[in-house]
């Protein structure tokens, strides 16, 4: 598995360009994990809520998959089999501080470079 990975991607619209930027699928689930266990609907709600766009199942359940082998996620197991209910391993908890801190770092860094550009004008 990858660090924190940023991808973006830049929309040409007319003479504007915008970029938006979007995080690695695992940083998105495990900070949907980091509160509580969830089944796949309610992963998908939740990132929905928090990043304003929706993951599609076969991303999901395909970084679920990778998550899972890495030892970051675990599968509880219940009676039902329609709704497979995951939750972060010690080891996510782990992954997903160290990438928060990697981006928190980055965001400060980004942002006191731009006020240090402003003031500098």
């Amino acid at each position: 598995m990858k660090s924190a990975l940023l991808q973006s991607h830049w929309e040409v619209t007319g003479a504007r360009a915008a970029a938006t930027f979007t995080l690695e699928a695992a940083v998105w689930i495990m900070v949907g994990l980091a509160g509580e266990a969830k089944h796949g609907y309610a992963i998908m709600k939740d990132i929905e809520s928090l990043g304003g766009f929706s993951m599609r199942p076969g991303t999901l359940y395909a970084a679920l998959a990778r998550m899972e082998r890495a030892g970051l996620v675990q599968e509880i197991q219940n009676d039902d089999y329609r709704r497979r209910p995951f939750k972060l391993t010690a080891a996510g908890r782990t992954r997903l501080a160290a990438d928060l801190q990697s981006l928190a770092t980055l965001a400060s860094t980004g942002l006191r470079r731009l006020k240090q550009r402003d003031r500098a004008k």
